[in-house]
């Protein structure tokens, strides 16, 4: 036998690998080196995105769990100061394999102004990834600590990647996109335990589920081998029989006196934001906004445009918000993107908002939310590379001058709206961030409690691929989350309504030109588990689940 054969026969052994044809796969793959290793992870890794919208194959995370779990026994099995960067190698490459997949709709947002920005586009489709994949290389880093042959390594990785995926979506301003909980938020009646544990505690269950068949291959008892998947397969049935439960048959009760309009315009990125569209922009606005409802409808009370509605100040541009203020349905309320400017003190540069506008008959702005959590390179360019990008002649997509600033430093807050409940008011992808939209006591004074989510986007940086349909999905769940219903509207859509069990009563489809008349569902009385302790039930599950993987650790 060679000595290279012998390290491999010890790879397998390490790694648990039984007898039959499965169990000779899983050690030839724990015995991968190099660039196979790191080529396979990638592929799996690739793989475990076809769960997320508008897909939604939720066997092909499990597949891509398991593969995960078999490559990273073959980092384990070295000793530990060679198997951690082992291990995050693995990591990183089935992260870089899962976003990139995942995300490369995102090309597209560097196409629309191809002569400027198409040079950036693998920046964004491979650079973005590779960065991030970094996470999920120190997640398996992590579980590498609490790592041993048998089901505790189950725990191990779904601990590890847990945690990893919290930090993805807070650390450097956060990006919880495709979160691996998704997996489950994707299925109605597996995504109500977010109500409980929030999209984190979603995504601990999925990968103790997804990666629980590993140990099918497993020497040991019966019990070693078959108790794992047999625990996720009662973990799954829990979390669909608690879904069950939750969401009931009937219709979400309507809130009494609204009636919601959602504009969708369906213009182009290209022509929207050019002042000299000013005019034939608003007149296809007030011409969507004035179509006669269905028969027997009643008629708007509360019309709603999307992220960024004008390519113009329309606060400073009085005759216009009178023309649209006397356009609207009578004694109707006007709720719309639109970007806003300070007026400059001496000696310093015009601040730019991206703003909602609460607007009255005959055109008065009665309230204004700014947004807070900005999109890096997006909205603005980060801080320290703000100066050395312009000097290169860099500028963000968005063409405002020094691009926009982050509303108030204290979070969210809620947007009055005459004629309906208080709104937790997002913009774009703030409405991905999990226990971020509701705003948090300040100052010792109890928080307003919401009646709805309100957001408006404008996903036509994406044309028609999987970006928008996974941008409803994860905006969803928030409702799930909270609670709340959900008032959605986007530029070329997906617009909807959701009920606050995370049911759409009423959607538009991606890149249609029409109007979306529909009743505001009502809030689920009282408030959910999740939001009244946030993200605290997900920490004990994530300190008991590596708890779980240390104490069942064992001795190679």
């Amino acid at each position: 036998m060679t000595a290279s054969a012998a390290a491999r026969d010890r790879v397998a052994a390490e790694a648990g690998g039984g007898s039959g044809a499965l169990g000779r796969l899983a050690s030839a793959i724990a015995g991968l080196r190099g660039w196979r290793r790191l080529a396979l992870a990638f592929a799996s890794g690739a793989l475990g995105a076809l769960t997320m919208p508008p897909y939604g194959l939720l066997p092909a995370l499990v597949l891509s769990l398991t593969l995960a779990v078999w490559l990273a026994d073959g980092a384990a099995a070295l000793p530990l100061r060679r198997s951690l960067p082992a291990m995050a190698l693995v990591g990183w490459a089935w992260g870089f394999g899962y976003l990139t997949a995942g995300l490369w709709w995102l090309g597209s947002a560097f196409l629309v102004e191809a002569d400027e920005f198409a040079w950036a586009l693998p920046l964004g489709v491979i650079g973005l990834p590779a960065v991030l994949g970094l996470f999920y290389g120190a997640g398996f880093a992590a579980a590498r600590l609490v790592w041993s042959p048998g089901a505790g390594r189950i725990a191990a990785l779904a601990a590890g990647l847990g945690g990893a995926e919290w930090l993805r979506g807070h650390l450097f301003t956060g990006f919880p996109w495709n979160t691996l909980g998704m997996a489950l938020a994707g299925h109605l009646s597996l995504a109500q335990g977010a109500s409980l544990v929030g999209l984190y505690g979603l995504t601990l269950a999925t990968v103790l589920i997804g990666a629980a068949p590993a140990t099918l291959v497993d020497r040991g008892s019966t019990i070693a081998r078959f108790g794992p998947s047999l625990g996720a397969a009662a973990l799954l049935a829990g979390l669909a029989g608690y879904g069950a439960w939750r969401v009931p048959d009937a219709a979400t009760q309507a809130v009494p006196g609204v009636r919601l309009r959602l504009m969708q315009p369906n213009l182009p990125q290209d022509a929207k934001f050019r002042p000299e569209n000013k005019d034939d922009i608003v007149d296809r606005y007030i011409e969507l906004t004035g179509r006669e409802t269905a028969a027997g409808s009643a008629a708007p009370t509360h019309v709603v445009w999307p992220e960024s509605a004008f390519p113009f100040l329309i606060q400073r541009d009085p005759e216009a918000l009178e023309r649209i203020g006397r356009a609207l349905p009578a004694g109707a309320v006007l709720i719309a993107g639109a970007a806003r400017a300070d007026e400059a003190l001496p000696g310093e540069r015009i601040r730019f908002f991206n703003a909602i506008m609460t607007i009255l008959a005959p055109g008065r702005i009665a309230d204004t939310y700014d947004k807070v959590h900005l999109v890096p390179f997006g909205e603005y360019l980060p801080g320290p590379l703000d100066a050395a990008l312009r000097a290169l002649g860099l500028r963000q997509f968005i063409a405002v001058p020094g691009g926009f600033t982050a509303g108030s430093a204290a979070g969210q807050r809620i947007l009055d709206i005459p004629g309906l409940p208080p709104a937790a008011a997002t913009i774009c992808y703030e409405a991905i961030f999990p226990g971020a939209i509701v705003p948090r006591a300040q100052d010792g004074a109890a928080p307003r409690e919401p009646g709805l989510i309100l957001n408006v986007t404008n996903d036509a940086w994406f044309g028609d691929t999987p970006g928008p349909r996974q941008h409803l999905a994860q905006a969803a769940l928030r409702a799930v989350e909270e609670g709340l219903p959900l008032v959605r509207d986007a530029n070329t859509g997906i617009s909807a309504v959701v009920d606050p069990y995370g049911r759409v009563t009423a959607r538009l489809p991606l890149n249609t030109e029409d109007v979306l008349d529909a009743d505001l569902p009502a809030a689920i009385p009282g408030r959910t588990l999740y939001a009244r302790l946030g993200d605290a039930p997900f920490a004990g599950l994530l300190a008991a689940t590596f708890l779980l993987a240390a104490l069942t650790r064992r001795p190679r």
